[in-house]
């Protein structure tokens, strides 16, 4: 039988997600996750303000991922015990604060500290993530999730062409006032849009609220194998986009970060996948769509291994790259809210970590592929990711045959 303990009929809007409010949620995840991403172009601008070395300046994203990676820990879970849109118009509040302390930082303690504080806060997006499941009726929770995925896709390949073209004008110090500024607008907008979400009275305290994330996981093995597939899907992701800026920056291409950037705009692609996938799942059709999906994963590494012979086939596997990822992706966390509606939020967090795992072993195993083998090492090892992922899908099928039949 369903659990329906964190949505009573008050926390909908007219029976169901409205498109506007959906769209909100997906603009306001969008920019939310893109302060995530916007140093990433400007820190040579930085270390040259700062007079900090290159190699310490990469200071700036490590402490921003370590913020985002204790706020999927500490803050996302608080969404399952309080009022959701509370918690949001706190968290937007707080990231204004610390953008402006970004981007008028003068000691280098200030501006690592600013930039820590805006990755813990940017978890907002997988608040905006739960809080369109338990809006949305129980027959569109696929189709808000897809959609508010797709504005995140759209934030973080937004980020690095904004964060460029922003500098150029006004500098470094701009992209985030700019950001602040909008921020502060999306607050208020958000504040007239969201619905009051009141969260069921929870027995036991904040501490066992977070040791009950990883009881989630390891017992429902439909859990536990999502978070796997989200491990191995994201490796092949990072290992992909880490390494691929060696071979086109070298000889014979050369290319300069601006073009390199432009082969992003192919990941829009991935927005359009989450919207399908989320529709699919809410058909009932999550496992048979993460096994197309996975199909066209390892599909798309016979292209993209063969970047130096064609640039155009590069762009075909980057397609279909980034979409079956996104479908993989926003399926997963469709089966996920469904299987347990009461712990939403817990379950976005915990599952976020093992994306972020995944992530980090791609990005280390595609440098070090690069180094000893090439491109055709990279290819290699997101090939293997892919494989090893589609066996897993097959084999867990008669797990959820058993379970959901």
């Amino acid at each position: 039988m369903p659990q329906t303990g964190d949505c009573r009929p008050s926390n909908r809007v007219n029976a169901g997600l409205e498109r506007v409010t959906t769209l909100i949620l997906a603009v306001a995840a969008g920019l939310s996750v893109a302060n995530v991403y916007y140093a990433q172009p400007l820190l040579d601008a930085m270390a040259r303000d700062f007079r900090i070395s290159p190699g310490a300046i990469g200071l700036v994203v490590t402490l921003t991922q370590v913020g985002y990676g204790l706020g999927l820990i500490l803050i996302v879970p608080l969404g399952d015990r309080v009022d959701r849109r509370r918690l949001v118009l706190i968290q937007g509040a707080l990231s204004v604060i610390a953008l402006v302390v970004v981007a008028t930082a003068q000691m280098e303690a200030m501006l690592f500290a600013g930039m820590a504080a805006v990755g813990l806060l940017a978890v907002v997006v997988q608040v905006l993530v739960a809080f369109a499941a338990t809006l949305a009726r129980p027959a569109e929770q696929g189709r808000a999730i897809g959609t508010v995925t797709s504005g995140v896709v759209a934030g973080i390949l937004a980020a690095r062409f904004v964060a460029g073209t922003v500098a150029d004008l006004g500098g470094w110090r701009a992209v985030y006032l700019a950001s602040a500024g909008l921020t502060l607008m999306m607050l208020g907008l958000l504040a007239l849009t969201l619905p009051r979400h009141r969260a069921p009275d929870r027995a036991g305290s904040y501490a066992a609220a977070l040791r009950s994330i990883p009881t989630l996981f390891l017992h429902d093995p439909i859990l536990l194998v999502r978070g796997i597939l989200a491990l191995l899907v994201f490796a092949a992701f990072s290992a992909f986009w880490t390494a691929m800026v060696l071979p086109l920056s070298a000889a014979p291409f050369a290319y300069s970060h601006t073009q390199i950037g432009l082969f992003g705009l192919l990941g829009l692609a991935g927005a359009f996948a989450a919207t399908a996938a989320g529709r699919l799942a809410d058909r009932g059709l999550g496992q048979w769509t993460t096994g197309l999906a996975l199909v066209v994963l390892v599909g798309s590494w016979g292209p993209i291994a063969l970047l130096a012979q064609s640039i155009p086939l590069l762009l075909v596997g980057v397609v279909l790259l980034d979409l079956a990822v996104q479908a993989v992706h926003v399926t997963n966390q469709s089966i996920l809210f469904a299987r347990h509606p009461e712990a939403r939020s817990r379950l976005v967090g915990g599952y976020m970590v093992f994306y972020a795992v995944g992530s980090a072993i791609g990005a280390i195993g595609a440098t070090t592929a690069y180094a000893h083998a090439g491109w055709l090492g990279v290819s290699g090892l997101g090939a293997a990711f892919s494989i090893i992922e589609l066996g897993v899908w097959a084999s867990s099928s008669n797990l959820h045959r058993s379970i959901q039949g």
